[in-house]
């Protein structure tokens, strides 16, 4: 690697870290320009060089923060007996950590950014590869794919695969599932819900589990 682009990933990650710390001690809506700058050491005009916006930054930050669920993810799901059975434990476990950490997982998968978003991903594992080691191969493949529609999508090609699901059912049914989650995910960052997170996770997979049903080829 060129020492030009050494230094640069090196200054980066200054600031990524220094936006961790922030976001830990802080949360999300305590980071600012200010705190980045007094906690990374360089000048706030520095930080414009090398990122977009607060907002890019925010996001590549985050993301050290889902790594409990990317460690887990594979071990939780890898007593499934089916590929139908691995799709509802990969949402129950997603689901169990976005909603334990609503502020956190909207900031990523929902991000508002200038780019597409697989940029983002592509440069933050460049930067720290170490980051992503899932033994699974089905639900590696799901984590590298760079959107949420994309990452649920292609779980749910391993269903077709086994005869669970048609392929022309893929795309009606990935975004029904989407709305639901997308849709609880925000009840909960809103604090709209007067339940414990345990509740909302069971509902949130009761729903799914009945927008699969609605499309199943064959009984699991």
């Amino acid at each position: 690697m060129a020492k030009n682009k050494i230094k640069k990933n090196r200054i980066l990650k200054f600031f990524i870290d220094a936006t961790s710390e922030i976001m830990e001690r802080d949360g999300i809506d305590g980071i600012t320009i200010r705190k980045i700058a007094e906690v990374s050491g360089y000048n706030s005009a520095t930080i414009y060089n090398y990122f977009e916006n607060l907002d890019h930054l925010v996001f590549l930050a985050a993301l050290k923060f889902i790594k409990p669920y990317t460690n887990g993810v594979g071990d939780y799901a890898k007593n499934s007996k089916n590929a139908l059975d691995k799709n509802i434990l990969i949402w129950e476990y997603f689901c169990m950590h976005s909603f334990s950490h609503p502020e956190l997982y909207h900031a990523i998968f929902f991000a508002k950014l200038s780019n597409p978003i697989d940029n983002y991903i592509s440069e933050y594992y460049e930067l720290y590869p170490d980051e992503l080691v899932i033994d699974d191969r089905n639900v590696s493949t799901m984590l590298s794919k760079q959107n949420i529609y994309e990452r649920a999508h292609v779980i749910l090609e391993h269903c077709v695969e086994e005869g669970y699901l048609s392929t022309e059912d893929l795309d009606p049914l990935n975004e029904m599932i989407l709305f639901i989650y997308k849709g609880m995910l925000a009840q909960v960052l809103n604090h709209e819900l007067d339940e414990p997170v345990e509740k909302t996770v069971e509902r949130a997979v009761q729903y799914i589990k009945i927008c699969y049903k609605g499309f199943l080829k064959k009984e699991e």
